[in-house]
């Protein structure tokens, strides 16, 4: 894969060229295999035999085939263009994104002095939501109570504040998510928050850097801050 950063060694001009040169390729193609086919059938009409003349029929068929193989072509054409569209389109809503922050699938949490920034998203309502989290030796820093809320994606902001009181050291956490709706337990995800870095085009999209977390599809982005 490849970012959209980076340039062509060709100029603009032999890109068009080259544009040029497969659209008149394509055209030549199409009007070859309509005039082979005309030739073909032109002469089967001449050297038919006159005592067994070609079946009406069967010129109709041959006909409707040429006009199917057409069809096809031009719809298979229509389809990329669509497509290539559409991939363009992706890339130009990417490319907006940067610079942005974002909430994707992750349980990492980064603390600096102007606090910490996460998310999560419940499958159903709930009443009672509380995060726990903890350093990286797995002890617990902080249990924050947030209260309710509905089904969807949230976002949350933590200011430090460790369970003695105390102000947590800057630094990376993981956060862990409990989530009920009455003794009934709501099944939830953690969501990490990240800056979008770069666009990667890929092979199906384009994709999104975000960071040092790594590269995500867009599906993958659950909201944007």
């Amino acid at each position: 894969m490849t970012t959209v950063t980076n340039t062509s060694s060709s100029s603009p001009a032999d890109a068009i060229a080259a544009s040029l040169a497969r659209k008149t390729t394509t055209a030549k193609s199409e009007e070859l295999s309509e005039s082979r086919f005309l030739t073909l059938l032109t002469a089967q009409l001449k050297n038919q035999d006159p005592m067994n003349p070609l079946d009406n029929a069967q010129v109709t068929s041959q006909l409707a085939q040429i006009s199917t193989v057409d069809g096809i072509e031009r719809l298979n054409t229509m389809l990329g263009q669509i497509m290539e569209g559409q991939q363009s389109a992706e890339a130009m809503q990417a490319a907006s994104l940067v610079g942005r922050g974002v909430l994707i699938p992750g349980k990492g949490m980064l603390l600096s002095d102007a606090g910490a920034i996460g998310g999560f998203s419940l499958d159903a309502p709930a009443d009672k939501v509380t995060l726990s989290i903890k350093d990286a030796n797995g002890l617990e820093v902080a249990s924050v109570p947030l209260g309710s809320f509905d089904a969807g994606t949230h976002n949350f902001q933590w200011d430090g504040t460790a369970v003695d009181g105390s102000r947590a050291a800057n630094g990376k956490y993981t956060v862990s998510i409990e989530a009920h709706s009455g003794d009934e337990t709501v099944a939830s995800q953690m969501l990490e928050f990240g800056a979008v870095t770069s666009i990667v085009r890929g092979p199906q999209g384009s994709d999104l850097q975000i960071g040092d977390l790594g590269i995500f599809k867009m599906s993958e982005i659950k909201q944007i801050l």
